[in-house]
């Protein structure tokens, strides 16, 4: 079984940054894909960052310029660093990794909440 730890969310003010940390019991060097998502209350669940392949890395718009993915093979673990953070980031961010080759799954962390207020 696949476990991703968040660690890193709080509370911050508008303009801050904040960085996300997400530490898997896998190689994240092999996964077919590993990101982040978001979901903000009374919203869907959305992609803010991923890295798939390998080395193919995808952002939400709303994040673009603000929000870096980045990935450390050695700690098995995946970053994501926010800043110029806005009160609409703010949200419960969730680690996500896609893994296998003829049989896909998908595992889920547990979630950080990230709360950007003055």
């Amino acid at each position: 079984q696949v476990q991703l730890v968040e660690s890193g969310g709080g509370l911050v003010q508008p303009g801050g940054s904040l960085r996300l940390s997400c530490a898997a019991s896998v190689s994240v060097a092999i996964v077919n894909s590993i990101g982040w998502y978001r979901q903000a209350p009374g919203k869907q669940r959305e992609l803010v960052a991923q890295i798939t392949s390998g080395v193919n890395t995808n952002y939400a718009d709303s994040v673009k310029g603000r929000f870096t993915i980045s990935r450390d093979n050695a700690e098995n673990t995946v970053y994501l660093q926010m800043n110029s953070l806005k009160p609409e980031d703010t949200a419960v961010y969730y680690c996500h990794l896609r893994i296998g080759s003829t049989l896909i799954r998908g595992y889920w962390g547990q979630g950080t909440q990230v709360t950007v207020s003055s």
